[in-house]
C-alpha cells in the first residue's frame, strides 16, 4: 500500500499578498488550469498567516486555493465574537471577490468551500460551521488542527462565543469534519506551568462532540506549536511557540508533511469521493511521517 499525501503535490502554485478584502490576506493558489475547491484557513492565538506558508503551501500543491487572512495583529490577544464575525467577511468575500485575483485558467470551486483553522483559529472554524455568523456560502468539509476553546473547562475561562456543551455528537454541523490533535498539546511547558491545549478544551472534547462522519488523529510526540514554519519571527518563535509550549524534539518539517497528509487524503475523500488514501492511512498509521 502506497500514498502520496505525506510528500509535496506536482501542482505547480503561486503565493500572493491581498489587501482589498476585508482583512489582509495570504492567497495561495495552483498556476495549472483547473477548477479547485477553496480552503478557508484561520491562523492560531497571536500568530501571523505567514506562519503557515509551507503547511499551506503543501496543500496547495496537491490541487487547492487557500485563503488566510491575517484576522487580527499578530501579538495582540482580540474578543473571540470578533474573530468570528471577520471570519464569516471573508467567507462573504470568496464568494465575490477571490475569482478576479486567480490566474488565468483557474476557477475557484465555490460549492466545495473548507473551514480550516489552527488553535484558537480552529476553534473560530467551528463556531463558522456551526453559525455563528450568516455567510452566503455554505460549507462542505470543516478541519481542526489542535483547536483550542480556553485555557480551561471552567467557562469563564473559554474563549466567546462558548461553543463546547460536553456532550457527545452535539454539533449539528452536518458536514464532515477531520480533527488533528497534538500529544504534547496539554502537557505545560516548564517555563509557564500552563499547557497551550489544556485537557477539556482540546481536540478531544471538540471530537467527541462530532457527529460521523468525522476523523480523529493525534501526533503523539509533536506539541501544539510543531506545523509552523522554521523560520518565523523570534517574537513569535522564542516566546509563543518555545516558550510558551511544549514542543517535540523532532525536525517541524515532519509534522507539517504529516498534518498536511491528513488534510489532503480527508479533502480526496469527502469532496472528489476518492477513499483510497485515507483508508491506506487508517489501515497503516505508520505511513505518517
Amino acid at each position: 500500500m502506497a500514498t502520496n499525501v505525506f510528500e509535496e503535490g506536482k501542482i505547480h502554485w503561486q503565493n500572493v499578498n491581498v489587501d482589498s478584502s476585508p482583512k489582509p490576506l495570504l492567497l495561495l493558489s495552483p498556476t495549472v488550469p483547473g477548477t479547485y475547491p477553496v480552503i478557508l484557513f484561520c491562523h492560531g492565538f497571536c500568530l501571523q498567516n505567514t506562519c503557515y506558508s509551507k503547511l499551506l503551501g503543501l496543500i496547495a500543491s496537491h490541487g487547492f486555493i487557500l485563503v488566510a487572512p491575517q484576522l487580527f495583529s499578530a501579538g495582540i490577544p482580540t474578543l473571540g465574537p470578533s474573530e468570528v464575525k471577520w471570519a464569516g467577511s471573508i467567507v462573504d468575500w470568496i464568494a465575490e471577490g477571490l475569482q478576479p485575483l486567480l490566474p488565468e485558467s483557474v476557477e475557484a470551486q465555490l460549492d466545495s468551500l473548507v473551514l480550516a483553522g489552527h488553535s484558537r483559529g480552529g476553534k473560530t472554524a467551528f463556531a463558522v460551521a456551526l453559525g455563528y455568523v450568516q455567510t452566503k456560502l455554505k460549507f462542505s468539509v470543516l478541519i481542526g488542527i489542535d483547536p483550542v476553546a480556553g485555557l480551561s473547562k471552567c467557562k469563564i475561562c473559554q474563549t466567546l462565543p462558548h461553543i463546547l456543551t460536553y456532550e457527545p455528537r452535539s454539533f449539528n454541523l452536518g458536514i464532515p469534519v477531520l480533527v488533528i490533535g497534538t500529544g504534547l498539546g496539554p502537557e505545560p511547558n516548564s517555563f509557564t506551568m500552563m499547557a497551550c491545549a489544556p485537557d477539556g478544551v482540546n481536540h478531544e472534547e471538540f471530537y467527541r462532540e462530532c457527529r460521523p462522519p468525522c476523523a480523529h488523529f493525534v501526533a503523539k510526540e509533536y506539541g501544539h506549536m510543531d506545523m509552523l514554519d522554521d523560520d518565523i519571527p523570534w517574537i513569535i518563535d522564542g516566546v509563543i511557540s518555545k516558550c510558551l509550549c511544549k514542543n517535540g524534539v523532532h525536525p517541524r518539517e515532519l509534522m507539517r508533511k504529516t498534518v498536511a497528509g491528513l488534510v489532503v487524503a480527508f479533502l480526496r475523500a469527502y469532496l472528489k469521493a476518492q477513499f483510497e488514501d485515507l483508508e491506506i492511512i487508517l489501515k497503516d498509521p505508520g505511513l505518517a511521517p
